[in-house]
């Protein structure tokens, strides 16, 4: 059984081809608090696939969420199972993605429109595993997209036993948008996440949707009980160095970006190897310096010499090197 407290004040939202374990272990090095979770993941490919590949994980990432897609609920109360045997701190059905492949599979945002069906998922998640198995969705979905339709929603995976709602701050557009559309054309509704909350105190509320910063976290902790960065998080990382701190009262050392780069080198050399080429970590951290002088720099290293044969943990320290200093350990005694 895992036993590593889940504090949801501050989370990484689950992004495809973005949150691997390569980037879950980078961020875990910058804060040792924030909620970390995986890419979605299908609960076939759970069963049928390959789950050492799709599942594995290094210890060092807990606390950790899987994310599963599906509607079946046979199918994703075996996923869960099969999660929590990994060892994973929560399991997360996705009912807010609305591309047209996970449509097609009758899973994601679309599901907002069949709570009764999402309430059956979590039922059988819920008696498949001792894991807290928790809801991300949006506001709603093209026309619907009341508050009252929200609410009946909510209720109604409440009542099967969801505690826990991330809730994107945007409807979905389920036709004519693509994924990257939606996370920027519907407009944000952060009252109505703040309403959920209000409406409902013995719920968790999670809110998401275009937040970039500490200061616009704090801003919404006044209101709601935790947060989830999405893309924010991804290109600037190093926001996340004050996490533990600012939101969580952690009194322990902030890293510089240097000291990050050194910390990360043992764990690419493990990986290279088991056969992992450098880019497939490195990429992630392509956003350390992020609104630094050098940043590009910074980038464009990696980004050319990444690739070629032979390249491994020394690449990142030149690049360093050639790095202007930067303020990143005065942050451990700035007020």
């Amino acid at each position: 059984m895992p036993g590593h407290c889940i504090n949801r004040r501050f989370s990484v939202a689950p992004m495809m081809e973005y949150t691997d374990r390569h980037e879950r272990y980078f961020l875990r090095q910058i804060s040792r608090r924030a909620l970390l979770y995986t890419e979605m993941v299908t609960a076939e490919a759970v069963i049928h696939g390959d789950r050492e590949r799709l599942l594995d994980f290094s210890e060092a990432e807990h606390p950790l969420a899987l994310q599963l897609g599906g509607s079946e609920p046979g199918r994703m109360a075996m996923a869960a199972e099969i999660g929590q045997s990994f060892g994973y701190d929560e399991i997360n059905i996705n009912v807010g993605c609305p591309s047209d492949r996970v449509q097609s599979g009758r899973f994601g945002a679309c599901l907002m429109a069949e709570p009764d069906l999402v309430a059956a998922n979590i039922g059988a998640m819920a008696a498949a595993t001792d894991l807290p198995v928790t809801v991300k969705s949006r506001i709603g979905i093209d026309d619907q997209d009341s508050y009252d339709f929200l609410k009946r929603f909510v209720e109604t995976v409440a009542a099967a036993g969801c505690t826990t709602f991330i809730v994107h701050a945007r409807k979905a557009i389920l036709s004519g948008l693509s994924p990257k559309q939606n996370r920027e054309i519907p407009p944000l509704d952060y009252e109505r996440v703040y309403r959920l909350k209000a409406d409902y105190p013995e719920l968790e509320i999670i809110i998401n949707g275009g937040i970039n910063d500490l200061a616009q976290c704090r801003e919404h902790l006044a209101n709601v009980d935790g947060v989830m960065l999405g893309r924010a998080a991804y290109q600037s990382p190093y926001m996340m160095a004050t996490v533990d701190r600012d939101l969580f009262g952690e009194t322990a050392p902030i890293a510089s970006r240097a000291e990050l780069v050194r910390t990360m080198l043992p764990y690419i050399a493990e990986q290279m190897a088991q056969g992992v080429r450098l880019h497939a970590i490195a990429r992630h951290m392509l956003g350390l310096y992020h609104g630094q002088p050098g940043a590009k720099a910074w980038r464009r290293h990696i980004s050319e010499h990444g690739y070629r044969p032979g390249a491994d943990g020394s690449l990142l320290e030149a690049a360093v090197a050639r790095m202007p200093p930067t303020q990143g350990a005065a942050l451990a005694n700035a007020s």
